[in-house]
């Protein structure tokens, strides 16, 4: 497996909205709140996303569903952005392992969420702070 690249997206990023997640229950309403950061607009059942605010939420129930199974809770998304980009940034606590790609299981087997990330952004990166992992992906934001 391949390490992910570390570093923290670009400090002048201001955040527009965070969320803490304790359980997979809680990824509906992530989705739902990034769709009402990213649009100004509230999520309907059964509405479909347009292009980016529908990929940044794919990216991020990818990494938070990563963070909540293989990390230490609670799992706190927070969405940045600056003039150019929108970022998402996922933490955990769990500072013992490091993020890896995993290039060499089947498809089908689970844990291609950095693979995707690395796919639907721009960029993707890590880095730690003092308590957590945190995971980015950066999106055009226009």
């Amino acid at each position: 497996m391949a390490p992910l690249r570390t570093s923290p997206p670009p400090p002048r990023a201001d955040e527009l909205r965070r969320w803490t997640l304790d359980t997979a229950t809680e990824l509906r309403g992530l989705r739902a709140g990034l769709h009402e950061a990213l649009t100004g607009e509230e999520l309907l059942a059964g509405e479909r996303l347009d292009e980016i605010p529908e990929l940044v939420a794919l990216v991020a129930s990818e990494l938070a569903t990563n963070a909540l199974r293989h990390g230490i809770p609670p799992t706190i998304v927070r969405l940045l952005a600056d003039d150019d980009h929108f970022y998402l940034v996922v933490a955990d606590h769990d500072l013992t392992s490091v993020p890896e790609l995993a290039d060499t299981r089947p498809l089908g087997a689970g844990g291609r969420g950095l693979q995707l990330a690395q796919s639907f952004s721009l960029d993707v990166g890590w880095y730690a702070t003092e308590h957590t992992k945190n995971i980015w992906a950066s999106f055009p934001r226009r």
